[in-house]
């Protein structure tokens, strides 16, 4: 695990109406993978990985009308440099445990497809979609995670198993496709358990 991290603290003030101006920042920094460490403040770490959406915040804060300042930061003790670490690390667990549920839930769409029978190209296009998004997204939240956390190899692996599940659904559009699909076709769970 990557333990030499620098960090970069994000002060931002914007007047408070519109809003819009305020949610548009809050978004673009934590989308960027920084987290809130008080009221007003957020810690980011300073690596390249993160400086395009930092300047993205900038420019929506000087769009509100506001003040956007970033500030090295050194953290003088161990208490303070864990502050901004513990921060940072639930920030990147939970998004990876949502990315997790997430590929949980497609694994569990195909199933139902698989079950209901639906082996059509649409289906297999809109499925292809989705995997296609989760592999967006767990790049954005690989990016992201500097600290290289053990999570990061567990979310790998779900997405390895829902491109599999993928391939196994592909297999049998295309074969029902080509009139050669088995009857009965049962979901891959409930086959697991004859």
């Amino acid at each position: 695990m990557t333990t030499d991290v620098k960090w970069v603290l994000i002060f931002v003030q914007l007047p408070s109406e519109p809003s819009r101006h305020r949610v548009a920042v809050w978004r673009e920094l934590r989308k960027g993978g920084a987290v809130p460490v008080s009221q007003g403040a957020w810690a980011m770490p300073d690596a390249p990985a993160f400086r395009a959406s930092l300047e993205r915040a900038e420019e929506l804060t000087n769009a509100g009308g506001g003040v956007f300042a970033v500030i090295d930061a050194a953290p003088r003790t161990d208490s303070g440099q864990a502050l901004i670490r513990d921060a940072f690390v639930a920030a990147r667990l939970d998004e990876w445990s949502e990315f997790r549920a997430d590929c949980g839930k497609y694994e569990d769409e195909i199933a139902r497809e698989i079950a209901k029978q639906k082996f059509t190209f649409g289906e297999l296009e809109e499925e292809e979609q989705s995997l296609d998004r989760l592999r967006r997204w767990f790049r954005d939240l690989k990016k992201r995670d500097i600290l290289e956390l053990p999570e990061a190899d567990a979310a790998e692996e779900h997405l390895r198993q829902c491109e599999e599940t993928l391939a196994r659904y592909s297999e049998l559009v295309y074969d029902t496709m080509r009139g050669n699909a088995p009857a009965g076709i049962l979901s891959p769970d409930a086959g697991a358990a004859e």
